[in-house]
């Protein structure tokens, strides 16, 4: 399996097979004017951090270009006034509410 994802002249594959990797990079190349630039690190303002516990997924750049566009660089941090990791479940037959809304 192969999963390509472009958006206008950004371009990212991945998948299960190494030697697909290979051949879609020869033919992309053969086609196109490309830069290989290796593991994904940075991406549509997602900072990407893979280790060998997993693959980690960052916007630290773009909070502080945001507070910065805003001049609140110096503002001081507050903890999320909610509770983390909470499991919402529905209660009862309660009845679905519709996500487009959101």
């Amino acid at each position: 399996m192969l999963i390509v994802c472009l958006y206008v002249d950004d371009l990212i594959f991945t998948g299960n097979n190494p030697v697909m990797f290979d051949e879609f990079r020869k033919d992309m190349n053969s086609n196109f004017e490309m830069t290989d630039m290796g593991l994904m690190s940075y991406f549509l303002g997602l900072e990407i951090e893979q280790t060998g516990d997993g693959i980690f997924l960052f916007q630290k750049k773009y909070a502080a270009d945001i507070l910065k566009r805003f001049k609140m660089e110096s503002c001081n941090p507050i903890k999320t006034p909610v509770e983390t990791r909470l499991q919402m479940d529905t209660v009862g037959n309660s009845e679905l509410v519709n996500p487009t809304y959101f």
